[in-house]
């Protein structure tokens, strides 16, 4: 009996001492955050000279079974067209959007879904949080683009460019859920 006693409490004191020691170890370490819910991603669009033309960050959302558009993004209110930070979009050349010539620089991308199109907003105020500070007198160009049915559910809010033979235009894709639309950009030589 006192044989198994003195195990137990060697054993306890070895737990004590090992969790002593990994807490002294970590005492230094940064507190580094867990993974966001809606983690940041981005994609670029390259020219077939591989220089990168246009670029867009943003927050991704899950779908979680839910309903999204109409619903968890309501209709015809200002969207942050994502998740958290509002989603930036830096054009590297200057750009014709909807004939409105738009310099190199990096604008905030706003939208507006409906339920047969979305307006696309982009907009001079950038590193904002959602579209809490939105003004529409900081608008550049407005945009509206038909909503597409998507083939396959889109779990994450998900955003890609697809470009064309000309080297000249391309499509910024914004999907999620079970729709997509397609914002076109033309590169002005």
């Amino acid at each position: 009996m006192k044989k198994k006693l003195i195990t137990v409490f060697g054993a306890l004191c070895l737990l004590v001492i090992t969790d002593v020691n990994a807490q002294e170890e970590n005492a230094g370490s940064p507190n580094f955050p867990k993974m966001d819910a809606s983690p940041m991603d981005l994609a670029n669009y390259r020219n077939h000279n591989d220089e990168v033309v246009a670029r867009v960050i943003y927050s991704r959302p899950q779908r979680r079974n839910r309903e999204i558009f109409g619903k968890l993004v309501p209709y015809n209110q200002v969207w942050r067209t994502g998740a958290n930070e509002a989603t930036e979009l830096t054009l590297y050349k200057k750009t014709k959007v909807a004939n409105v010539n738009i310099d190199a620089g990096t604008y905030t991308l706003y939208s507006i879904p409906k339920e047969k199109e979305w307006i696309i907003i982009l907009n001079k105020k950038t590193h904002t949080w959602g579209a809490y500070e939105y003004a529409e007198k900081d608008d550049i160009v407005r945009i509206n683009v038909p909503v597409r049915d998507s083939a396959n559910p889109i779990e994450h809010l998900s955003m890609t460019f697809e470009g064309n033979e000309d080297d000249q235009t391309a499509n910024l894709l914004i999907g999620w859920d079970t729709k997509y639309v397609k914002v076109p950009f033309k590169i002005i030589k």
